[in-house]
């Protein structure tokens, strides 16, 4: 108990000292508490002075830094701006594109107009520099000559070289500011009438110098018509027009190097571009059309290939055309130079017929004395054999003048009795219907002229060879195969009753003597013998004499002296003739005891004969 007691106190004893001690450090709390909150008292107002100075230090290192900064621009601007007045330098084109580019981008961050205004002034001089550049460039490629080829011609571009500079620069002055595309930029006007001249300019030097690189050809065509054949003339000057469209497809590649590429400024280009070129053609195709007009009858062929050349290109040239400006779609060169060239073509056949029938009155030179060919008739023959060539300008052109109205002078209305009107006429019917009057009118003006020669017998000849000729070279051997489609039947028919003619009226005019000569006369047969042995003489005298004069004749008159085959045909008629009557005539005075009066066998006259045709 005493034990239990004892520990009692003890701890009481601890108690006390612990609480002692309590107090103690509640006290030396309480004392540095209150400390503490003295000295918060005190550092406060230098924390608060301290935080002022450091949004102090803080807002002078921004303000440092935008000094930096604005000192930076600044210079960079100098630089950009000594770039943009100097102008692209070899080299360094894309450098300056880059800046030109971020300038224009910069504006819309300008935080005043002022800025703007510098800004867009020096994009503005950017834009002048570099469409300078593009009209230098494409002047060095459009100066000098072009190159100069025939008929092979091959429409000249811009050299590669030159296009790989272009093309990029071009590409860049599309990004331009424009006021489609940046109507509230400052400088967008200034820069598209800038563009619209180097794009006048680009238009200007390129149609000028595709103008050039057609022009010698073109004076080459015209000069060479003088001497070429028709039909070789007028397919020459269309395949100068051939290169001329070709040229003109070409033009529209080249307006993808326009600067500007909206569809109303690109037909101002290509119109520009286009003209050079239609004004050549017009100054070539008068050149041309006057040539025909001062000898129609000498150049027919020449309007009729170019008629036929220029008419097989309408359609590919309307469809250029039609590429062109609003106000200029209605404008058709072509379309007015094949008209002045047709209306040419619509004179030739009239024209051609009257001079076949002025060579009937002798005013030609068909009618000229002699026995060769007719000027006039082989003009004819060389007509026809070129009509098939041309035959779809023919067929157009007699369309348009009319069955029948390429008669003049005949006093006949055309639509009434054997030929039908146009509309139910096609066009080989009515290059039939025109090949027949020429035919018929060919052998109308050398029967004519035939029968102006002051000896019929020469005469004779003079018809037979002009008409051999003519049956030979239209119907049996044509130098064009296409010519028998436009031989009718009354046609055929004309030229064989011609031929017959013709051959009948030699023999008529050369053998019908001899024949005469060595028939029997009756009667004084029955007078006596001693008559009828004069008589006899006298035949036999006079076959001789005329034999001989026939001889002489055929020396000073050859007969068909161009044409072999058919010459030794009408020597063998001739002997087929003459001989047999002979032989029976011969034969006759043998039997009577009587022929010492033969001087010729009829053997040797034979060969006399067919000697008159070697």
């Amino acid at each position: 108990m005493e034990d239990d007691s004892a520990e009692i106190e003890l701890l009481e004893q601890n108690l006390n000292k612990t609480h002692q001690i309590s107090k103690r450090m509640i006290s030396i709390l309480t004392g540095l508490d209150t400390r503490l909150m003295k000295l918060e008292k005190s550092i406060l107002p230098l924390y608060t002075a301290t935080q002022k100075l450091n949004q102090r230090s803080l807002n002078i290192d921004r303000a440092l830094s935008k000094i930096d900064e604005v000192a930076s621009s600044q210079e960079g601007i100098a630089v950009e701006e000594g770039l943009i007045l100097r102008g692209p330098q070899p080299g360094q084109v894309e450098v300056y594109m880059d800046t030109l580019g971020r300038l224009n981008a910069a504006i819309a961050f300008k935080s005043s107009d002022a800025d703007s205004w510098d800004t867009a002034r020096l994009v503005e001089t950017g834009a002048k520099k570099l469409t300078q550049l593009y009209t230098k460039l494409v002047a060095e490629g459009s100066s000098g000559s072009p190159p100069i080829a025939g008929l092979d011609f091959t429409p000249v571009m811009f050299p590669p070289s030159l296009l790989a500079s272009l093309k990029p620069l071009v590409a860049f002055l599309r990004t331009l500011p424009v006021p489609s595309t940046h109507p509230s930029h400052p400088a967008s006007q200034t820069i598209l009438a800038t563009l619209k001249e180097a794009q006048r300019g680009y238009a200007d030097m390129r149609g000028t110098w595709n103008r050039k690189a057609l022009e010698t050809n073109a004076k080459r065509v015209v000069d060479r018509a003088e001497t070429l054949d028709g039909v070789v003339a007028g397919k020459e000057f269309g395949a100068w027009v051939a290169n001329l469209l070709r040229t003109a497809e070409n033009i529209l590649l080249l307006v993808d190097l326009a600067p500007l590429s909206s569809p109303s400024l690109l037909a101002s280009t290509y119109d520009t571009l286009l003209t050079p070129l239609l004004q050549l053609f017009t100054d070539t195709n008068s050149s041309f059309t006057s040539l025909v007009k001062r000898s129609l009858h000498k150049y027919t062929f020449h309007a009729l290939s170019t008629y036929s050349a220029l008419a097989s290109s309408q359609v590919q040239w309307e469809a250029l055309l039609a590429r062109r400006g609003e106000g200029r779609k209605d404008a058709n060169e072509l379309r007015d130079g094949t008209n002045a060239i047709r209306g040419v073509c619509l004179r030739s056949f009239p024209e051609f017929l009257a001079d076949l029938k002025l060579a009937a009155t002798g005013s030609g030179k068909g009618g000229e004395l002699g026995v060769g060919l007719a000027d006039f008739v082989v003009s004819a023959v060389q007509y026809l054999d070129k009509l098939p060539e041309v035959e779809r300008a023919v067929g157009s052109a007699l369309h348009a003048l009319g069955d029948g109205n390429w008669k003049m002078g005949d006093g006949k209305q055309v639509g009434k009795g054997q030929r039908a009107t146009v509309g139910e006429v096609s066009e080989t019917v009515l290059i039939q219907h025109y090949v027949y009057d020429v035919i018929t009118t060919t052998i109308s003006s050398v029967t004519a002229v035939s029968r102006t020669q002051r000896r019929g017998a020469f005469g004779s000849v003079f018809l037979l060879n002009n008409i051999t000729y003519f049956h030979t070279r239209v119907l049996l051997k044509p130098a064009h195969s296409g010519l028998a489609e436009y031989l009718s039947k009354p046609t055929t028919d004309a030229l064989a009753s011609a031929f017959r003619t013709a051959k009948a009226g030699y023999f008529e005019a050369n053998y019908s003597p001899l024949m005469q000569a060595l028939s029997e006369d009756r009667e004084k047969e029955k007078v006596g013998s001693s008559a009828w042995k004069a008589a006899t003489k006298e035949k036999f005298t006079r076959f001789y004499d005329l034999l001989e004069e026939v001889g002489e004749r055929h020396r000073m008159a050859k007969v068909l002296e161009e044409d072999e085959e058919a010459r030794k045909a009408v020597g063998e008629e001739a002997v087929k003739l003459v001989v047999p009557s002979l032989q029976r005539f011969t034969q006759k005075q043998r039997e009577k005891e009587f022929s010492k009066n033969i001087k010729l066998s009829a053997e040797e006259v034979e060969k006399q004969i067919r000697s008159f045709y070697k």
